[in-house]
């Protein structure tokens, strides 16, 4: 017999639903081209920060806002997504979407001023944030249940790639065209979007059942998740609880999260259903999706942040490092396709968090100021095969628990996961490596007393190298100024060794909440097992 399902007896429950696609693959890749659009975006708005706020002349405290108020409208929006996708259907709301998408994009570089700035900035959040609730419920719908793990893979594919590769992408910008691409790289891929789920994916029949609006849901829900997201994106920088505005946002955010519950459990038509979510095992495994993507983030500001601080890199060399994670990620995604088609998502999670602790554990061990791009190598193609496995094997393993009609509310509850497991992990990262920095720098400050010798001899030989250079009268001055650089750059480093092995210890947290999960079910209720021995259908 073939590997494909049999078909059931007459009468019997339809195992698989029926594809609306016109061409589903068509229809898959654009949807996840949303995914891949939603994460490039953002990244590069965070490491073209720079050049975008002298383009507006905006100075570093209210220039810091422009990164936020795009992901804040991201997690605004989560809930509005599940409701307009179960409204009209994921096809006409992502068409939309990324029509927009391209007119902000087209629009945003020519802002006058940091105020338009931040408005076409959240406008454009707004848009991007249909595109990853939409993703995953696109996939479980409108592809066989049998290919299903190479979708979850491919989805895994496209968050690494653009995570890894903005560095590049907006060093290359810089260097031969414009700070504007920034905003008009996604033009182009909107319009493809576009045309890919236009002919890819056949409008969805009209639901009869059309949900009513949740409109205090909506705005309880997405306000307070997006005031949360706000106060951890700027906590680090307005240093957490002794600000004023961080405690505001926190509490604001928290009590309407908790309306937000309460309203939910007791409405008789609530615009998100929570016994999706909180039916176990959803609960852990999206914390564990949470988890995952603190872990990623973390290394992903881990390592820009040494290059940059310590070894003074510019973005296009930055991103020479982040691309070794996304080059391999053709072949990863096929390997870990492969491999969730025919074993436990449970044994395919693991392989990927053991990588992960130990890239992490690598670069901590051997890791000095004089670390360039070579000497990552090793643990980024490690951290590469790791990240995929771990995304895709956990995605899968929660897919597994799930109903079809459950696919709007679990993707946007990743959505939600994802974005703010990933706003912890960098504020909680850029938080630990401040403090041990500083710690170190005073520990290594106590060994450095005017006066003592070895602190002469090391000053006496920088201001020798340094008035061959200028001039000998401030030799001495820079002689200082070289001796405190080489100061921070070593309570830099150990600042970043130690997140490394706080990182690594939390994978390894992560290894075992996985590992101690059942066994998922064969397949989705109602479907066909997609691990049923080839040859033999499910019963």
């Amino acid at each position: 017999m073939s590997g494909q399902a049999v078909a059931p007896a007459p009468g019997a429950a339809s195992a698989v639903p029926a594809i609306p696609s016109a061409i589903p693959w068509l229809g898959l890749a654009a949807v996840l081209l949303g995914t891949f659009i939603s994460t490039l975006n953002t990244r590069l708005s965070t490491f073209g920060l720079a050049d975008i706020r002298g383009a507006v002349h905006a100075g570093f405290d209210e220039g810091a806002w422009i990164s936020t108020a795009q992901t804040v409208a991201q997690m605004l929006i989560a809930p509005i997504a599940i409701w307009m996708g179960a409204m009209f259907g994921p096809r006409k709301v992502l068409l939309e979407a990324a029509a927009a998408l391209a007119v902000i994009s087209l629009l945003e570089p020519f802002s006058p001023n940091l105020q338009m700035l931040l408005a076409m900035q959240f406008a454009n959040g707004l848009a991007t944030g249909f595109f990853v609730p939409l993703t995953l419920s696109f996939v479980l719908r409108n592809m066989p249940p049998r290919v299903w793990a190479y979708g979850v893979a491919i989805y895994a594919l496209n968050l690494e790639i653009s995570l890894n590769i903005s560095a590049s992408l907006e060093g290359w910008y810089l260097e031969h065209l414009s700070w504007k691409w920034i905003f008009w790289q996604n033009v182009p891929l909107a319009i493809g979007m576009a045309l890919c789920l236009g002919f890819g994916a056949r409008p969805e029949p009209v639901n009869p059942d059309r949900p009513r609006a949740d409109l205090f849901g909506f705005a309880s829900g997405g306000i307070g998740l997006a005031l949360i997201y706000a106060a951890l994106d700027q906590g680090n920088r307005l240093d957490w609880s002794n600000s004023g505005v961080v405690w505001g946002l926190m509490l604001a955010g928290g009590s309407l999260l908790a309306a937000f519950f309460v309203h939910e459990r007791r409405t008789p038509q609530p615009g998100l259903d929570l016994k999706v979510l909180f039916q176990a095992p959803l609960p852990r495994l999206l914390l564990l999706i949470a988890f995952l993507r603190l872990t990623i983030l973390s290394t992903a500001y881990v390592i820009p942040q040494f290059l940059q601080a310590v070894r003074g890199f510019r973005a296009l060399e930055v991103g020479q490092t982040l691309a070794w994670i996304a080059m391999p990620q053709l072949i990863v995604c096929a390997l870990a396709g492969y491999l969730l088609r025919r074993s436990d998502p449970r044994l395919v999670a693991s392989c990927g968090f053991i990588c992960i602790c130990v890239a992490c554990l690598m670069v901590a061990h051997g890791l000095t100021p004089l670390w360039g791009s070579d000497q990552f190598l090793p643990s980024q193609l490690l951290q590469a095969l790791g990240q995929s496995f771990a995304l895709s094997g956990t995605v899968f393993f929660a897919v597994l628990h799930l109903r079809p009609q459950d696919a709007l509310s679990f993707g946007a509850a990743t959505q939600i996961a994802r974005l703010m497991g990933g706003e912890v992990g960098s504020a909680f990262i850029a938080t630990f490596v401040r403090v041990r920095g500083q710690i170190a720098s005073n520990l290594l400050g106590q060994h450095i007393q005017i006066g003592d010798g070895q602190v002469l001899q090391r000053l006496q030989a920088y201001g020798a190298v340094t008035a061959r250079a200028g001039d000998p009268a401030s030799a001495s001055t820079r002689a200082s100024s070289v001796l405190n650089n080489v100061v921070h750059g070593m309570a830099t480093t150990q600042g970043i060794i130690d997140s490394l092995v706080v990182i690594a210890a939390l994978t390894a947290l992560t290894l075992i909440i996985i590992v101690t999960r059942r066994a998922a079910p064969p397949g989705p209720a109602s479907h066909v097992s997609i691990f049923a021995p080839r040859g033999a259908s499910s019963q």
